[in-house]
């Protein structure tokens, strides 16, 4: 765990030293739950996401991740917005990258698999947007999260 440092709003923070185009996908159950998973890096709960790899497209890109962190295949079923604060910087302790993401974070449902950990989820869970408070998410996945629950659709910011 912690192999990465995610700084939000430090004026300490290292210099970004790469951008990278990221994909998550909020997938709602038949029950109105949220499919999320902890992270192995950080220890906090997020949606399933990840780097898009070349050849493939950002709903590609959110499909894929899904299936590989959380064991669910979806069906992307719309477009929640497009994210990517200067202010919020990923610094990989392995080898020094720090990260500036440009996350495009689709909506989608599922279509077959169960909840599964991996190398990159120590756990994955299907959550009641009521006990999302319960969770350690890191504030710039909950303003996705709050902006799905509220009805907000950003289509970029």
């Amino acid at each position: 765990m912690n192999t990465r440092i995610e700084h939000w709003n430090n004026p300490d923070a290292p210099a970004a030293n790469s951008l990278v185009p990221a994909s998550n996908l909020l997938v709602i159950n038949n029950a109105g739950e949220i499919l999320m998973q902890r992270r192995r890096d950080t220890g906090q709960w997020a949606l399933p996401g990840g780097m898009q790899e070349l050849g493939e497209t950002p709903s590609q890109c959110a499909v894929r991740e899904c299936a590989e962190e959380t064991g669910i295949l979806a069906e992307i079923t719309g477009l929640l917005g497009v994210y990517s604060d200067p202010n919020h910087l990923i610094e990989y302790l392995s080898d020094g990258e720090v990260r500036q993401e440009y996350e495009v974070t689709y909506l989608g449902r599922p279509i077959s698999g169960a909840p599964t950990t991996n190398e990159e989820a120590s756990a994955v869970h299907w959550i009641e947007p009521t006990a999302l408070d319960d969770y350690d998410v890191h504030p710039t996945m909950r303003r996705q999260l709050n902006d799905y629950l509220t009805g907000r659709y950003p289509v970029a910011d």
